[in-house]
């Protein structure tokens, strides 16, 4: 994209900060100055954490890392997020980052070599992220940019970004809508995410990989299965396979643990099962999907556990 369409395509972005519209919340409030929405973030985005990660999925981790740029704060309250100490804490607990140094972290994590930089919960930072981004492409920048979101995402402000992510990482969490606004606070959650993967997908396709088998472009899509099948997994694979394509990645992730809040509810207060997670690999043969990656259950619990007050929170 070259850089005068860049520019444009922030500025667009940044000035839906007026009156908040990046995400389906759609909160109008004036977060330039300073007044807060549902993320709790406003015109400056805080940052938890820059480093490489090497726990992603095998095609965005590689050999080298994914270079992840942790955004504080959340469009979505879940009530056992795994990023709560980032997510739900106080997004003041850590430092703001203007654009001149988020587009130094884009710069210095493509100068360790990792493989792509790695927007983490992007919605309600993505004005920021982009206008950081026109910032550092002309200073040499040229890695892939992976957008890894709740997937709770508006259909305007993704349009935005056409042209700009290279690869969409999105969560697609449930098929109930009674569930979402009950564990995340989102009731149109099921239609709002397969109506934002299905513009993803029509921005970037399948996905594609390069002679290391590296993603390069393309849509992953990440679905977390919940014990006593409250996400839904059969229906909602069903769907995104019928909705949006049989074709696309599907992440199917085994790594679910009681956190944040999940322990006070018993139906969340332990880890899935190995019939439970044979029963999501079975439903997301029956949607038609044929590509994808499925975690070892007894593995992943203890796997993915960051720390985001440690140096690296994913090194402790």
């Amino acid at each position: 994209m070259l850089p005068v369409e860049l520019a444009r395509r922030a500025e667009a972005l940044q000035a839906r900060l007026s009156a908040c519209d990046l995400c389906p919340h759609r909160c109008g409030v004036d977060r330039t100055t300073g007044v807060l929405g549902r993320c709790r973030v406003g015109a400056e985005s805080r940052i938890a954490s820059v480093c490489d990660h090497h726990g992603e999925e095998p095609a965005i981790s590689g050999t080298r890392g994914s270079g992840t740029v942790f955004a504080a704060g959340c469009n979505l309250r879940c009530l056992y997020c795994q990023n709560c100490q980032i997510s739900q804490g106080a997004p003041d607990d850590f430092p703001g980052y203007p654009a001149e140094q988020l587009a130094a972290a884009f710069l210095s994590l493509q100068q360790r070599g990792c493989h792509n930089v790695n927007w983490v919960s992007p919605t309600h930072v993505s004005a920021q992220l982009v206008a950081a981004l026109a910032l550092a492409i002309p200073r040499g920048f040229t890695l892939p940019i992976v957008y890894n979101s709740n997937g709770y995402d508006s259909l305007s402000a993704l349009q935005l970004l056409d042209g700009i992510v290279d690869i969409y990482l999105p969560d697609l969490k449930y098929a109930d809508a009674d569930i979402a606004l009950r564990l995340s606070g989102a009731p149109d959650y099921p239609d709002v995410a397969l109506a934002a993967i299905g513009e993803m997908y029509r921005q970037v396709g399948v996905l594609q990989l390069d002679e290391d088998d590296i993603a390069r472009r393309g849509l992953i899509v990440r679905h977390l299965v919940l014990p006593h099948n409250l996400a839904g997994t059969r229906e909602i694979l069903r769907r995104l396979a019928a909705e949006v394509s049989p074709e696309v990645t599907v992440s199917l992730m085994a790594q679910y643990y009681p956190t944040h809040r999940a322990a006070t509810l018993p139906e969340l207060a332990r880890t899935i099962t190995a019939a439970e997670y044979e029963e999501a690999i079975d439903a997301f043969a029956g949607a038609g999907l044929e590509n994808g990656w499925a975690q070892e259950p007894h593995e992943a619990p203890e796997s993915y556990r960051p720390d985001f007050h440690a140096p690296h929170p994913f090194e402790q």
